[in-house]
């Protein structure tokens, strides 16, 4: 599948940390990057994952002080 050449390498897209991959592909006019390990991330948070399987936006609760 998908091999990388950083050091330390970067996590699978299996890993709950996959986000943390680094950008191998930026195409911010359209709103989606490519992840060294095959994700495709979008700017809303989503993710294509290689296998097909898709992650559903997951934008942080924002809690106002009163």
């Amino acid at each position: 599948m998908f091999t990388c050449s950083h050091e330390p390498a970067c996590p699978s897209y299996e890993d709950t940390d996959r986000e943390a991959a680094r950008v191998v592909a930026s195409h911010p006019e359209q709103g989606w990057s490519l992840l060294c390990n095959g994700v495709v991330l979008f700017e809303d948070t989503g993710e294509l994952l290689p296998d097909g399987a898709v992650v559903a936006p997951h934008r942080p609760h924002v809690h106002v002080a009163a």
